[in-house]
């Protein structure tokens, strides 16, 4: 059985047990997050596809940490015109374990 969910403006096809990193969520660590945006679900007698989401349908995760990525260089600059920008970024994450998948 799988899920395919949107969450951060990104889908994700997750199953029972699956980890993934999303776009940060506010949620305490050790806590769970209720995901509803749910757009298609596979059960044992096919899949059922929501128009746009799935009625009725979530996927419980719990949160296992907030974190930030690795940081991604922004280097502008205009040639022979001595213009230099250097810029880091980091973006920050939410780590999700899938535990239930309801439908």
């Amino acid at each position: 059985m799988f899920a395919i969910l949107t969450t951060g403006g990104k889908q994700y096809k997750v199953q029972e047990g699956d980890v993934i990193f999303v776009e940060k969520l506010a949620a305490e660590v050790d806590s769970t997050v209720e995901l509803s945006d749910v757009l298609a679900v596979s059960k044992e007698d096919g899949l059922v596809v929501g128009k746009p989401v799935v009625e009725g349908a979530k996927v419980v995760a719990k949160v296992l940490a907030q974190g930030k990525a690795k940081k991604v260089i922004v280097f502008k600059y205009k040639p022979k015109k001595d213009y230099r920008r250097k810029q880091g970024h980091r973006q920050p994450f939410t780590k999700l374990q899938i535990e239930k998948i309801e439908a």
